[in-house]
């Protein structure tokens, strides 16, 4: 299976990402080690001359914004698909990426569940989409997981069963009519763009293809990715955390955290926010996408411990704490600016006053003053600053 899955993206490389002569724009905050790690443990990070692992890099669009915002880490990235990471290599010598002073990247061919082949641990390991299109997933995490160094973070991205229902339904018609030409991609991928021209407008699959997936589908390496793949496991809460279980990991939570907040779904009834509240917190998720089906995969972080937490609430602690301007923020400086996850923020006159003082040197909260402790927990909480004690 290892093999046809090679088979596939050396065929169709993914993702097909176009080749930049120039960094990549924007950022992921989830590929920033500042930026994640503040969101896991309320902190900045004390060293930033860590060692990275992109775990499934494919063609290096992940791998290439974990060099750019992280320009003090050691990065390797792996992959089965020889084609894919040739184009990998070509898009960080395209971007200039590989001529910086200090770009310390590798890439190596190599399977996910044999990573115990690498030298070393690695403080973030970041793997994105391939978890479930192993056939031991399990074996993939365990492998990570003996990689990661003690107070290391992991993001991971799987698929969700709920949300894609109708992808389901559709990779199961190409593979019945592909036949014996099953294992033929670039066959699967004809087959399924006649499929989707054939069936009439108001068809749930095709309405579907067209609400979410068509746009990015338009390129027949996300289309074959979705509806060829010769091997995909997709989660439920349940299943998830048994995955997570085994990998003897610590779960962190997940990196939408707002998606899964009931009191976004059912917070006009009090009385059942109550009932909720009888629930523990695995069962208060799955209650979340039995009501939401729309979740098409799970983002989340693992950690080894110990991975220590601060949450501010002490005033002193806070007041003597160092801070500064959160590394993923678009169109600062303004009181108008999108924060670490593109959503637009409007900072008041006294935020963005406090916000400049940061931008200036390394204050204390209590050197710079304006704000109160309250306002300070406000903008901590919101990912705009980073504190370190």
């Amino acid at each position: 299976m290892s093999q046809e899955v090679a088979k596939l993206y050396n065929t169709y490389p993914f993702p097909p990402d176009p080749l930049l002569n120039e960094p990549p724009p924007g950022y992921n905050w989830r590929w920033s080690w500042v930026a994640a790690y503040n969101f896991c443990t309320g902190r900045k990070p004390q060293h930033q001359d860590i060692r990275i692992l992109d775990a499934g890099c494919g063609t290096g669009s992940s791998t290439e914004y974990l060099i750019t915002l992280n320009p003090e880490a050691e990065v390797i990235g792996i992959d089965l698909s020889e084609k894919a990471l040739a184009v990998a290599q070509e898009r960080c010598q395209l971007s200039g990426i590989a001529a910086k002073d200090g770009a310390r990247f590798t890439f190596k061919q190599l399977r996910l569940e044999e990573a115990a082949q690498l030298p070393g641990q690695f403080e973030l390991i970041n793997c994105v989409g391939v978890l479930h299109h192993l056939v031991d997933p399990v074996a993939g995490i365990r492998a990570l997981s003996q990689k990661l160094a003690p107070g290391g973070i992991m993001h991971i991205f799987v698929y969700a069963e709920l949300g894609r229902w109708e992808i389901q339904l559709m990779q199961r018609a190409i593979a019945l009519l592909q036949g014996p030409n099953k294992g033929d991609y670039i066959d699967g991928v004809q087959v399924g763009r006649k499929l989707f021209a054939s069936l009439p407008e108001n068809n749930r699959i095709v309405k579907r293809e067209k609400e979410r997936w068509a746009l990015e589908n338009q390129k027949d390496a996300c289309f074959a990715d979705m509806y060829v793949h010769p091997q995909e496991t997709d989660y439920n809460i349940d299943t998830l955390f048994a995955l997570i279980n085994a990998s003897g990991l610590e779960f962190v939570g997940f990196s939408n955290p707002r998606y899964w907040s009931l009191e976004r779904l059912i917070g006009a009834d009090s009385e059942l926010l109550e009932r909720a509240q009888n629930l523990n917190e695995h069962q208060r998720y799955r209650l979340i996408e039995l009501l939401d089906p729309d979740i098409s995969h799970y983002e989340f972080f693992l950690a080894r411990p110990p991975l220590p937490k601060i949450d501010w609430s002490d005033d002193a602690t806070l007041a003597n704490a160092t801070v500064e301007i959160h590394p993923c923020l678009e169109g600062w400086p303004s009181q108008h600016l999108f924060n670490y996850d593109y959503e637009l923020v409007y900072l008041s006159e006294a935020e963005y006053q406090f916000l400049q003082q940061c931008a200036l040197k390394s204050f204390t909260v209590a050197e710079i003053g304006i704000l109160s402790l309250t306002q300070v927990r406000s903008l901590q909480n919101r990912q705009l600053i980073i504190l370190t004690p």
